[in-house]
């Protein structure tokens, strides 16, 4: 209880005296997960969506791949990433191991799977329901996800947000692929980690209530947004 006590004393102290480091770290949280979860989604909608509506051989099989990678194990995906990305791997020439831009791409391999699937969903039912509206118009599968996707649009974010969930709390992939490098990789869920492994509970603690805070405030924006946009 006193961790606790100490870990909201220390989480307000460090929001309120505007600490550069942890403003810093906040800002690298956001940049990368958004960046993760915008490259996600923009592969992950349409893919639901064409998941949902055509009829190809194999589609069943593929379903299932969708559906078993949402449960990846991040550590894997953290250890083939940073193979492909090291001096050895085929991309290792890009030198992008240990930056920003390597935990992005482990961070959007985890999320796409999560917000293909849950759009698929999503479509799907659309799909049941307005299929014999849309097939009088004679409309193209291109036209039809793309009406589809609209359509949805507020639902879908039920599948961005669940995205931006595992993309802000992933700490094992950014790890192996970021390095935790002060002043370059650092983020919320890896300084936790460290000051964990420090002894400092009541810090990390800290750094926890203000990586569920910001999770809260961009799941809240989100939820305004959409609801804004429902009443219109």
């Amino acid at each position: 209880m006193n961790e606790l006590y100490a870990g909201l004393v220390d989480a307000f102290s460090l929001v309120l005296s505007g600490n550069e480091d942890l403003m810093e770290i906040i800002a690298l949280s956001l940049k990368v997960s958004l960046t993760a979860v915008a490259i996600a989604a923009l592969i992950g909608l349409p893919l639901g969506a064409a998941l949902a509506i055509a009829r190809f051989p194999g589609r069943g099989v593929l379903v299932i791949v969708v559906n078993t990678l949402m449960g990846l194990p991040p550590v894997v995906v953290g250890l083939v990433v940073y193979l492909l990305l090291s001096r050895a791997g085929p991309f290792g020439v890009l030198g992008l191991l240990f930056t920003p831009y390597a935990m992005i791409i482990a961070q959007a391999l985890l999320v796409t799977p999560i917000i293909t699937a849950v759009s698929r969903q999503i479509i799907a039912g659309l799909w049941d329901e307005y299929r014999e509206q849309l097939q009088s118009f004679a409309a193209r599968p291109r036209q039809v996800a793309a009406t589809l996707l609209w359509d949805g649009r507020f639902e879908l974010l039920t599948a961005v947000l669940a995205g931006f969930g595992r993309a802000v709390a992933e700490v094992g992939a950014v790890m192996i692929v970021g390095g935790n490098i002060e002043h370059a990789t650092r983020v919320l869920t890896t300084a936790i980690a460290l000051e964990t492994s420090k002894g400092d509970l009541s810090m990390a603690i800290g750094l926890g209530i203000i990586l569920i805070m910001l999770s809260v405030g961009v799941n809240l924006i989100v939820h305004l947004a959409g609801a804004y946009g429902a009443k219109r």
